[in-house]
């Protein structure tokens, strides 16, 4: 009797003094708890208590968790998991972004450009009517303008509009010069006449080709990176299942449920978590590289006749060559309106001389044709794609790349599996994609998730159009460009009622889309290092042992403590 009396003193000393049994344990687990501003500190118990009442972190040990810790925890691991998805692709919306802003501006630099080659060239030499001409100039390069960024304006009829209204200045000054500028009546009936005495021959047939080839080249460009954007948006805020966010709990915080807060997951095991976690996201992967290679092709395309920079540049040219094509033509473009219109019909002189001068007092002298910078459209585009083609594997890649890079320790290193601390993970870890994930230990993945669907049905589409592919109408491009993704994402509270969370006052959580950010990274190098993280430092591999082995001892003190409490008891 007194060595049973021995034995259960030194026993109730040892577990006072050592273990988990100390109180001390759960304030480190408070300490974090807060730092990382999980929730309210008084959710957290004074001392290790049974977790009986756990849903997801689960032991035969006891627990610094309660079930509101554990409602809490969820949310913080889903909250996590997004901002490192967000952070990761911060660099690819940016470069995209960026280059939309960019393109868009080239255009509007080109379109001045433009019109005032054009401009300068009539004034050089056809400048009797310059002055007039100048407003129908400034009108179709603001049509060609809107055209570019996406208005469904019909090219040949702004093209069609411009030479209808410059060959009654053509007729007036070169044709059929007089005293006085021909009446607004017999102006108008020359204007009618235009598409049926073709003065200016295919010039206009040829001017709306190339631009309707080159500018739908450019939208199609725009919109297809506009589309990029969204579906980073989309993939930003992705919901993610119940049973994701179950894993994600298990990986991230059961760990501080045993006081193991400096715990990292196993490699093995973090890939089975997030492999499951973005299994439709990898999903994306074939469609995003064809969409980074559908660009190339697209800007391989966009040289040569189909450049942009190369059309509109040279209207000036063509546009001195229509007139001239005119002019020599003179007599028998005059013998035409003549018939269709009858004898020329002139302004009194007089009114005619004080609408000059006034015309000749709100000119606006232009300088000489400006060079084209060395950024153009061809450089922007080159320098572009280099960039993005770095990205061409993100979507496949972004569930190891989350493991490596930010959430688990390096080889050789003590790590966590979901239940202990071991030297290393011995379940099989499956591959990326849905039909991977039928072997998942960790997740059980049923299906894609229908956002990521429709996503791909998209990249789908504009992967054909960027190719030149013929397919069945799926509404115009304006349809496709959905912008930047939703304003705001919407998520269901702490847990699910299927969690055991019912009453916990969840409601629903919204999250901000994260905007661009404003610091320009290295767009040249790999997006893996454009994003860094602070983690707790790593504990030494026998400070992780040593607190396994004391979640276990405490369970096999207990069991020898039993029977002196009912000895204790009986007496």
């Amino acid at each position: 009797m007194g060595a049973l009396w021995t034995n259960c003193i030194f026993l109730l000393v040892c577990c006072c003094g050592s273990g988990f049994g100390s109180p001390n344990k759960c304030d480190e687990v408070r300490k974090v708890f807060q730092l990382r501003q999980i929730g309210p500190s008084q959710l957290l118990p004074v001392s290790p208590r049974p977790g009986s009442d756990l849903q997801v972190c689960m032991s035969k040990n006891l627990t610094c968790c309660t079930k509101k810790m554990e409602e809490k925890y969820q949310v913080a691991a889903r909250r996590d998991i997004q901002n490192l998805i967000q952070m990761s692709s911060t660099s690819l919306k940016f470069l995209i972004s960026r280059n939309v802003a960019a393109f868009q501006e080239t255009f509007e630099v080109l379109m001045r450009q433009a019109e005032n080659h054009t401009i300068a060239t009539l004034q050089e030499s056809y400048r009797s009517m310059a002055d007039q001409a100048a407003g129908p100039v400034r009108e179709l390069f603001t049509d060609i303008g809107l055209f570019l960024l996406g208005s469904e304006l019909s090219v040949d009829d702004l093209v069609q509009r411009f030479f209808d209204a410059l060959f009654p200045l053509v007729y007036n000054h070169l044709i059929n010069p007089g005293l006085s500028d021909i009446s607004p009546g017999y102006a108008e009936c020359v204007r009618s006449s235009s598409r049926e005495v073709r003065p200016f021959g295919g010039a206009p047939g040829q001017l709306a080709d190339q631009i309707s080839r080159s500018g739908v080249s450019g939208k199609l460009l725009l919109q297809a990176l506009h589309l990029g954007i969204e579906v980073i948006n989309t993939t930003d805020h992705l919901q993610l299942s119940r049973e994701c966010r179950r894993a994600l709990l298990k990986m991230h915080y059961c760990p501080h449920c045993q006081g193991l807060t400096q715990s990292k997951p196993c490699m093995g095991y973090c890939l089975n978590v997030m492999r499951g976690c973005l299994a439709s996201m990898a999903e994306i992967d074939a469609h995003w590289r064809e969409f980074v290679r559908s660009l190339e092709g697209l800007s391989v395309r966009m040289q040569g006749p189909q450049d942009l920079e190369q059309v509109l540049l040279g209207v000036h040219t063509l546009l001195h060559d229509a007139v001239g094509q005119a002019q020599k033509n003179g007599p028998r473009l005059s013998a035409q309106v003549h018939k269709l219109c009858g004898p020329v019909s002139r302004k009194p002189a007089q009114s005619v001389s004080i609408q000059h001068s006034s015309s000749s007092r709100e000119s606006i002298p232009l300088k000489g044709p400006i060079k084209v910078s060395g950024d153009s459209l061809a450089v922007r585009r080159r320098d572009f794609l280099n960039s993005l083609r770095h990205y061409r594997t993100y979507y496949g890649g972004l569930a190891d790349q989350l493991c490596v890079s930010e959430l688990v320790f390096g080889d050789g290193l003590s790590c966590w599996n979901g239940t202990d601390i071991v030297k290393s993970y011995t379940l099989r870890v499956v591959g990326n994609g849905i039909k991977a994930q039928s072997a998942n230990p960790e997740v059980k993945v049923k299906e894609a998730d229908p956002v990521i669907n429709q996503i791909i049905d998209k990249l789908k589409h504009i992967n054909q159009l960027l190719q030149g592919k013929s397919i069945p109408k799926l509404g115009s491009l304006d349809q496709i460009e959905t912008g930047s993704g939703d304003a705001e994402g919407h998520y269901s509270g702490d847990c699910d009622d299927e969690d055991g969370c019912v009453g916990s006052g969840g409601g629903e959580v919204k999250r901000k889309v994260s905007r661009v950010s404003k610091m320009s990274p290295d767009v040249s190098g790999d997006h893996k290092h454009h994003h860094h993280y602070h983690h707790h430092p790593p504990v030494e591999d026998s400070e992780m042992e040593g607190r396994s082995r004391g979640l276990r001892l405490t369970g096999a003190i207990w069991v020898l403590i039993l029977p002196c409490l009912h000895m204790l008891l009986a007496l």
